[in-house]
C-alpha cells in the first residue's frame, strides 16, 4: 500500500493508479488508531505500515460497515486481540448484516457492500454516538452514504477523515453524487438528501485536511468542499422540483 503523511495523518492506498481505497493511521503520543480496515488482503500492508512509524494500533475506529471499508477486519483483530474495536451505534446493524431501517430514516434501500449476517466475526466494543471522543478524534455522526456513518475530526489539527461523505477521486464530490471517472461511491449511497446535510455539517468544522476513502488527501479543503456542497444542492433541488 501507498503510504502518505501529513502531519499525524498517514493515508495508505491500495492499488492508488486504479481502484483507490484507503484507510488512514492517525498517530497519537504514544500509540496509533487505524480509520477503517481496506480490503480483505490488506491486513499485512497495514500492520506493516505501523511497524514503519513504529508505534503500536490500539484502535479500529470505522467509518461505516461497507465491505472495502471492513475488509481486513477479522484479520487485524487476529493479530492485534487487544485492538478496541470502534463503530457508530447505527452501522453496528449494519456489521451484523441487518440491512433493515428505523421507521424515522428514509425509505430508501441501504446500498453497497454490506457484509452477510455471521461473515463479520469481530464485536465492536465501543459503539459511538455523535461528538463520542477517540483519542484525539471527535466523532461527528455523518449519515447519508450509510444511516450511521461516521467522520472524525483530530481536535489538534482540524484533519478531517470523513470516510465515504465526500469523494476526491475522479472529482470532489458530496456522497451520492456521481463522478462518470469513480461513480462507486455514489451507487453504494444510501440517502442522497441526508449526505447533503452531512456535507454540509463538515464544511462548518472548517478542516485544515479532507481525508476520504477514496482519492486523495486535500489540503484546505473548504473551498472545494464548498463548491461540491452547491452542485449536490442544485441537482437535488433540480431532482425534487420534477
Amino acid at each position: 500500500m501507498k503510504m502518505t503523511r501529513n502531519e499525524q495523518v498517514y493515508q495508505l492506498t491500495y492499488l492508488p493508479s486504479i481502484f483507490p481505497v484507503n484507510c488512514y493511521l492517525v498517530e497519537e503520543e504514544k500509540s496509533l488508531t487505524l480509520i477503517d480496515a481496506a480490503l480483505p488482503n490488506n491486513a499485512a500492508a497495514i500492520l506493516d505500515a505501523a511497524k514503519q512509524i513504529g508505534k503500536p494500533i490500539t484502535r479500529i475506529v470505522l467509518t461505516h460497515a461497507h465491505g472495502d471499508h471492513i475488509g481486513a477486519l477479522d484479520a487485524l483483530k487476529k493479530q492485534l486481540p487487544d485492538v478496541t474495536v470502534y463503530i457508530s451505534a447505527r452501522d453496528s446493524r449494519l456489521l451484523d448484516g441487518d440491512r433493515s431501517l428505523d421507521a424515522s430514516e428514509a425509505d430508501t434501500p441501504i446500498r453497497g457492500g454490506v457484509p452477510k449476517p455471521g461473515k463479520i466475526v469481530t464485536r465492536p466494543d465501543v459503539l459511538l454516538q455523535d461528538g463520542d471522543r477517540v483519542g484525539s478524534l471527535l466523532a461527528v455522526s455523518t449519515p447519508g452514504h450509510t444511516p450511521g456513518s461516521m467522520s472524525f475530526l483530530d481536535s489538534r489539527t482540524h484533519a478531517l477523515i470523513a470516510g465515504d461523505a465526500f469523494q476526491t477521486r475522479g472529482g470532489i464530490a458530496v456522497s451520492g453524487q456521481m463522478r462518470p471517472w469513480f461513480p462507486f461511491p455514489a451507487m453504494a449511497t444510501w440517502n442522497n438528501i441526508e449526505a447533503l446535510r452531512s456535507a454540509m455539517k463538515l464544511v462548518k468544522l472548517k478542516p485544515t485536511l479532507l481525508a476520504v476513502g477514496h482519492g486523495e488527501m486535500l489540503i484546505h479543503p473548504e473551498a472545494a468542499m464548498e463548491k461540491a456542497i452547491r452542485e449536490a444542492s442544485r441537482k437535488l433541488d433540480a431532482v425534487i422540483t420534477n
